[in-house]
């Protein structure tokens, strides 16, 4: 049990981090689901039309849940920094789903809106790992504690 109880104490605030980001992930995910389904079936766009302004409603969702929930107690390098470097993430990911919608539709032949979900939510698996990721590497980055002019406990000649 203190082990279990350890291993928790130590991954504690990734695991919270992990469900947080899941939690928006999933709201998320249910606006692309919701807007590319919108947009194929009641306005009769094409499907990587149809892909990219979804992810465009939900990666703003997205950017707003992550900053200012999920990775809050991450140091802020300035919103303008953050939108674009997001948005440009998104935007590599968004070639996932947009290969795997692509690829459905034009080499495999199938038109129906079952395979383009399926394919979205391929691309939107494959592009989470990659979001996941490189929000932590590049976008929400961790606080950093300012280096200390002076070590404690030696005297310093001026």
């Amino acid at each position: 049990m203190d082990f279990a109880k350890g291993l928790y104490q130590r991954f504690s605030a990734l695991v919270h981090e992990m469900a947080k980001f899941g939690i928006i992930g999933l709201i998320a995910f249910v606006i692309d689901f919701g807007m590319l389904n919108l947009f194929l079936g009641v306005f009769g766009m094409g499907p990587l039309t149809s892909k990219v302004l979804a992810t465009v409603i939900s990666a703003t969702f997205a950017y707003l849940g992550n900053r200012f929930w999920t990775f809050r107690h991450r140091e802020q390098s300035g919103l303008g920094r953050e939108y674009f470097l997001f948005f440009l993430l998104n935007g590599i990911a968004l070639l996932f789903g947009l290969l795997t919608i692509g690829f459905t539709k034009y080499t495999l032949h199938l038109h129906d809106l079952l395979s383009i979900n399926i394919a979205n939510i391929v691309g939107v698996g494959l592009g989470t790992l990659f979001r996941y990721w490189s929000y932590k590497k590049w976008v929400f980055l961790e606080a950093t504690d300012p280096i200390p002019t002076e070590l404690p406990g030696v005297k310093q000649d001026r």
